[in-house]
C-alpha cells in the first residue's frame, strides 16, 4: 500500500499524543499501534471505520476511536473512514439499510418522511427501528469485512509489485 500517500494525511502520532484536547486519554495514546501504517493496522482499522460508518448512531468518531483503541489499530483511518456516512450520503445509505432489514424481516416497508424533532423520533423511530438496525448491521458487517479484504489484498499486491521491480533491478547486475 502507498506508506507515503498514507503518511501525509495522517497526523503526526507526537502531535496528537500532547494535545491538550485529548490529555484525558492520558496513556491510551502512547500504543504505538494506533499510528502504524503497516497491513494489519490498516485493514483493522477500514474494518473499524466501516462497520461504524454504517451504524445509525449518534458519536460516530469517538465510537470509531474507541473501537480502533480496542483493537489497536491506526486511529486516524478508523476514524476518517466514519466520514463516509456524511449529512449528503447518510440518508440514501440509512433508507438502503432499512429497505435490507425489511427484506430479510419479511415485512413491507413502510412509507415515512423524515423530520427532525423529537415528536418524529418518539412516534415514527419507534416503528423502523428493527429492520434499520437489522439492515445497519448487516451493512457495516458486509461493508467493514469488505474492506478489510480489499486493503489486505491491495497491500499484498502492493509488495509483491514491489519485489518484483527490486528483482528486475537486481538481475541484470548478476
Amino acid at each position: 500500500m502507498p506508506r507515503k500517500i498514507l503518511k501525509r494525511w495522517i497526523p503526526d502520532h507526537a502531535k496528537v499524543r500532547t494535545s491538550q484536547r485529548l490529555k484525558f486519554l492520558g496513556k491510551l495514546l502512547h500504543d504505538p499501534n494506533l499510528f502504524h501504517l503497516n497491513r494489519h493496522s490498516v485493514s483493522v482499522a477500514f474494518f473499524v471505520g466501516l462497520f461504524v460508518a454504517f451504524m445509525p448512531t449518534l458519536g460516530q468518531i469517538p465510537i470509531a476511536a474507541f473501537g480502533a483503541l480496542l483493537f489497536r489499530c491506526n486511529l486516524p483511518i478508523s476514524v476518517a473512514l466514519v466520514w463516509i456516512s456524511n449529512p449528503l450520503t447518510f440518508p440514501v445509505i440509512y433508507f438502503a439499510t432499512y429497505k435490507l432489514g425489511a427484506r430479510l424481516l419479511q415485512l413491507h416497508p413502510r412509507a415515512f418522511e423524515f423530520e427532525m424533532s423529537w415528536q418524529w423520533f418518539a412516534s415514527e423511530f419507534l416503528v423502523i427501528w428493527q429492520p434499520l438496525v437489522l439492515g445497519s448491521f448487516i451493512a457495516s458487517l458486509f461493508f467493514g469485512c469488505l474492506g478489510y479484504i480489499i486493503i489486505q489484498w491491495a497491500w499484498r499486491w502492493h509488495v509483491v509489485q514491489r519485489w518484483q521491480e527490486r528483482k528486475k533491478r537486481i538481475e541484470p547486475y548478476s
